[in-house]
């Protein structure tokens, strides 16, 4: 089992390195500057320097004008709120979402990490499961990759609110936040709190699905299983009625989620367990960053 996961772990680690070199990275550092200024030294006062910028105790001590030189701060802070309910479990085809959130992440945190940022993780189901404070460095990425990898949680449920809600209590300075999760959750739960954690950080919503929660095909009578609860019902698909209202509701359903994160001004990034999340990663990157020259 050890070594088995060990493998996991030094293939995501190969894999998302290449990728972090090759394509995202350059599209993270652009998109996630240091959203602050550091003081770096202070030279001699040049035609056009901004005159609020002068240094007066230097000034008055050396009798000539000196200003201040501030740099970019650029170490950022990102947490990765990963969702680990039993709807994760899923995946009819590629992969099963809970797979493909922990890629995800890993490109994320291996992104922070190469541009000498902080990387954190939270796992939640109905409640925090697990944190892991924001640190650098490439052993830590690792120990964050693991966790995603081999965590076991407690419960099979989801509490959005509540995961935001510890978010917001746990990071004091204005970090980036992406929340990882098929959102199946009541959106009357969790829509302030979206709004809430988007004023105090950059929240970044990952929306995982897979393509049979959108379509099934006319296979005759089946058991669809609620992962989370374990309730069950049996369902004709056959039955051009229930598929009518199948497709209706989960096209409304769809719809909902898209309106609750533009109501809370959150970028979304939809991934499906079919699809190459690269792309999806490298289009919203640049994507902000055409929004952002405006």
């Amino acid at each position: 089992m050890q070594a088995e996961l060990f493998r996991k772990i030094r293939q995501i680690e190969i894999r998302t390195r290449r990728l972090v070199q090759d394509s995202i990275g350059g599209d993270y550092q652009s998109v996630f500057k240091g959203r602050g200024m550091e003081f770096d030294e202070v030279r001699q006062y040049q035609p056009g320097d901004e005159i609020r910028t002068i240094d007066w105790n230097v000034t008055a001590r050396t009798g000539e004008p000196y200003v201040k030189r501030f740099q970019e701060e650029r170490e950022l802070t990102v947490l990765l709120v990963v969702d680990a309910s039993r709807s994760g479990e899923f995946g009819s085809v590629g992969r099963f979402k809970k797979e493909l959130a922990a890629e995800l992440a890993a490109v994320l945190a291996f992104s922070a990490t190469t541009n000498n940022d902080k990387a954190g993780l939270l796992v939640f189901t109905d409640q925090v499961e697990l944190f892991i404070p924001p640190r650098k460095g490439r052993q830590h990425v690792l120990r964050i990759v693991r966790e995603l990898l081999a965590f076991e949680p407690q419960r099979t449920g989801t509490d959005i609110r509540h995961a935001l809600d510890q978010v917001n209590k746990l990071l004091k300075r204005r970090s980036i936040v992406f929340l990882v999760s098929d959102f199946l959750d009541d959106l009357d739960n969790y829509g302030k709190l979206l709004t809430i954690t988007n004023k105090r950080h950059d929240l970044i919503a990952i929306d995982l699905n897979d393509p049979l929660e959108m379509a099934i095909a006319p296979l005759g009578l089946i058991a669809l299983e609620d992962a989370e609860t374990g309730k069950a019902i049996w369902v004709d698909t056959r039955n051009k009625a229930w598929q009518r209202e199948f497709t209706a509701s989960t096209a409304a359903w769809a719809d909902s989620k898209k309106q609750a994160f533009r109501r809370a001004k959150v970028d979304r990034i939809d991934v499906g367990t079919d699809q190459d999340y690269v792309s999806a990663l490298a289009h919203f990157f640049r994507k902000r960053e055409r929004r952002k020259g405006r």
